[in-house]
């Protein structure tokens, strides 16, 4: 393994893993969020430096949670939203002084749940727009939540006929879907009907499951989405619903996919092969004379101008969850560790 990619044992498996983003410092806080134990957590961690002056990830505090981890997004610097396999969704805010245990200022229990039985539902995913949040599941069922009330903004009940595996905002009014058998959808949320805009195909040639979406940071249309059988698919869905590029990419699903933020000529996968990869264009996009050009994904896997780089060693277990701040990028894996890679080339 690399020398710049520290690991730390934390005895649970991480799911989800999220810097908490701070206003002009350097994030040196984050979150992590548990499954597969009896009784799972979200951990807020810190960085403390040893005697030897070592920095190393310490424990601020936790917050149990019944049911898996299955997602973390902030909302605003402090407040964010944990969904779990039971159905439910929770606002929590991180309180920085003193440091306590976090407060919980909403919780929209079991939204997601099947009708024939009442069975709860694995809440799947879930996406942010400032204040508004959206969840969907194994149910089939799209929430549309809001921090300021307690009652879900807008249910559409059946929106799937099948389990519902990522979402993401594209606009503060418009969702993207994509589910069990591979379908994408498009749902305008200003109509009054409960039926998808568009819908298309996440891949023409082998039928696979959607398991995870992301949209470029500035042109929110350009939109890369992860299948079941690795392969990386992008579309930009101003002209149509034909992609724009599909590839073969991870041996397994993808686990989640993430443009930097500030330099989105960067691109990271992660996948259940335990692969963790850097897709780099940062020196065609110099050559071009749009500074916001994205259609360098159209020449992954085609003409070699992308540099893709593995940036760990293959980890032999899921590795569930990334993120990153300026050039240092977390990840949460299946072997109850998590990890730092410092210094990333960007």
């Amino acid at each position: 393994m690399s020398e710049n990619v520290q690991g730390t044992f934390v005895s649970e498996k991480i799911f989800k893993i999220r810097w908490k983003h701070e206003d002009f410092e350097e994030a040196s806080n984050f979150l992590t969020g548990s499954w597969d134990d009896p009784v799972n957590k979200v951990t807020h961690w810190t960085f403390q430096v040893n005697d030897v002056g070592e920095s190393y990830p310490a424990v601020v505090s936790s917050y149990p949670v019944l049911g898996d981890v299955t997602e973390i997004k902030f909302i605003s610097r402090d407040f964010f939203v944990v969904s779990t396999s039971t159905g439910t969704v929770r606002l929590l805010q991180i309180q920085e002084n003193p440091y306590s245990q976090f407060k919980e200022h909403v919780s929209w229990e079991l939204i997601h749940k099947f009708n024939k039985t009442s069975d709860y539902a694995s809440c799947t995913a879930m996406s942010t727009f400032e204040q508004d949040v959206v969840s969907v599941g194994e149910d089939g069922r799209i929430n549309l939540l809001t921090a300021a009330q307690k009652k879900p903004v807008r249910v559409i009940d059946e929106a799937d006929s099948c389990s519902i595996y990522c979402v993401d905002f594209l606009r503060h009014n418009e969702i993207l879907t994509g589910n069990l058998r591979g379908h994408m959808k498009v749902w305008d949320l200003r109509s009054n009907q409960d039926l998808p805009a568009t819908t298309f195909m996440l891949s023409d040639q082998a039928k696979t499951e959607a398991t995870s979406i992301a949209h470029h940071p500035t042109q929110r249309h350009i939109v890369v989405a992860g299948g079941g059988d690795g392969s990386l698919t992008v579309w930009d869905l101003r002209h149509n619903t034909y992609p724009m590029t599909q590839l073969n990419a991870h041996a397994k699903a993808v686990s989640e996919i993430l443009f930097h933020p500030d330099r989105p000529e960067n691109l990271f996968t992660c996948s259940h092969s335990g692969e963790l990869w850097h897709w780099n264009n940062s020196q065609q996009s110099k050559l071009s004379l749009d500074p916001t050009n994205t259609h360098w994904l159209n020449s992954i896997g085609t003409n070699g101008k992308v540099n893709v780089m593995s940036l760990c060693s293959a980890m032999h277990k899921p590795i569930n969850s990334i993120d990153i701040n300026r050039s240092t990028l977390l990840f949460g894996c299946d072997n109850e560790a998590m990890y730092i890679i410092k210094n990333i080339a960007l």
